[in-house]
């Protein structure tokens, strides 16, 4: 059994929480707050893919020749890339990510696992809050997609709260243009959420789907169109 080696720390400047990088052989895994606070592994990313998969199938009827999709949060890259291969050669893709050290781990050690999407023309990172890109749009994109945190219910960073409330439900709708799509990753159900949805006058649908492929931990994705 190999050992789990530090590769990298830093603190989320909002909370100051301890965020780390480790490897294991060949699989990685971020966490916060210490070595059992695990936030995301290399071995699960399916349901991470299938937030960009769902979101372009959703959308795939009415998508114009060159998508707008904003993604929350970077992770190890998987969304991003699936964003990329789903969304066609034409999309751009800009992906906002709250702390500067993991867009340099995908960068460097994490750049492999998903395929390099970072050097990707059509891809762009952003340092900062995804919020900030979606408080005051109107219009703009596509697609939304939320890989924040753990979901409505399960948040580590109270600053989230936002995202998830009214509010930013609200911001996000006018945001998207018509006949767009708002995706979002939970570690689990939240009918609450579902109501603010259905309340900001979205369609929304709420899919299970697995950790890795037909097998690990059961997660939900909420894919809500903006009507037409």
């Amino acid at each position: 059994m190999f050992p789990w080696v530090l590769l990298g720390e830093t603190r989320v400047a909002s909370d100051g929480k301890r965020l780390s990088l480790y490897q294991r052989d060949t699989e990685y895994s971020i966490r916060l707050g210490g070595r059992d606070g695990e936030l995301m592994n290399s071995r699960s990313h399916g349901s991470e893919e299938r937030l960009a998969e769902l979101a372009s199938a959703r959308m795939a009827a009415r998508q114009h020749g060159a998508p707008q999709v904003l993604i929350g949060g970077l992770g190890m890259g998987y969304t991003l890339a699936a964003a990329l291969r789903a969304f066609g050669t034409t999309a751009r893709v800009t992906v906002a990510e709250l702390v500067p050290d993991v867009i340099e781990w995908n960068r460097g050690p994490l750049s492999p696992l998903a395929g390099h999407p970072l050097t990707d023309p059509r891809a762009q990172v952003v340092e900062g809050d995804v919020a900030q890109h979606i408080l005051g749009k109107h219009g703009c994109y596509d697609a939304i997609l939320l890989d924040v945190d753990n979901g409505p219910e399960g948040l580590t960073y109270d600053g989230n709260n936002w995202l998830y409330g009214e509010e930013g439900l609200t911001a996000a709708y006018n945001a998207l243009r018509p006949g767009g799509v708002y995706a979002v990753w939970s570690a689990g159900r939240s009918p609450s959420f579902t109501g603010r949805l259905l309340k900001t006058g979205f369609v929304p649908e709420e899919v299970v789907v697995r950790a890795r492929g037909n097998k690990g931990p059961r997660h939900v994705i909420w894919v809500a169109r903006r009507p037409a």
